[in-house]
């Protein structure tokens, strides 16, 4: 472990270390454990990261985490081959939902992404095959201003690639941050830091992954 690793992990008081986030509250202990960085492969799944990201744009992940029930049962459990069938009534009873964010912009989009969705399963098989297209060859330099000084970046070259991509086929928004937010949720990436408990957790269910495609 580096000297500027160290400076982002916490010892919690179970004795493990961790990312310095991933202590507190619970909330976030249980997301940093058990999902933060692990291989995803189910397109529902998949989508449903890219839709909370989004979502998340601006706010607090806390938020997001503390809604995701109500978000699952708002969108039908994420399953974008009914969402692409939703309409504007449907978008009203949503804004009037207190249980979510309430974002036209980011609900239209979840729908607009939903069939965009369809069409990347229908050209690559699956919504994962085309994912895990992305997936890098090797750690990839932050671009810009990142986060942690370095250590972890919030913008890639990867993730500037993929959220053109998306864009150019009509995907909104997914800007290069939330890629990369959600590369790192999904497992595409493992930026847990070195010296956390759930790193070579994370590494070892990639290794045990083979992705479609």
């Amino acid at each position: 472990m580096t000297e500027s690793d160290k400076k982002y992990i916490l010892r919690g008081e179970d004795g493990h270390l961790r990312c310095w986030w991933g202590h507190e509250p619970l909330d976030y202990r249980i997301y940093h454990d058990e999902e933060w960085g692990r291989p995803v492969t189910d397109d529902i799944r998949l989508f449903e990261k890219i839709c909370l990201e989004g979502f998340q744009s601006g706010l607090s992940w806390l938020t997001i985490l503390r809604k995701r029930e109500n978000f699952r049962a708002a969108f039908v459990g994420f399953d974008f081959n009914k969402i692409a069938e939703f309409d504007d009534e449907d978008v009203a009873g949503l804004l009037q939902n207190a249980g979510i964010i309430r974002h036209r912009g980011k609900i239209e989009a979840t729908i607009n992404n939903a069939q965009r969705a369809i069409e990347i399963v229908a050209e690559f098989g699956s919504l994962a095959s085309y994912i895990w297209g992305w997936e890098p060859e090797s750690r990839e330099p932050g671009i810009g201003k990142n986060d942690t000084k370095g250590l972890i970046p919030s913008i890639t070259r990867t993730s500037q690639l993929l959220s053109k991509d998306l864009k150019k086929r009509g995907w909104k928004f997914f800007g290069p941050t939330t890629a990369y937010a959600f590369m790192q949720a999904m497992g595409l990436v493992n930026d847990h830091v070195q010296g956390c408990v759930i790193r070579e957790l994370a590494e070892s269910a990639r290794r045990e992954v083979t992705p479609p495609g």
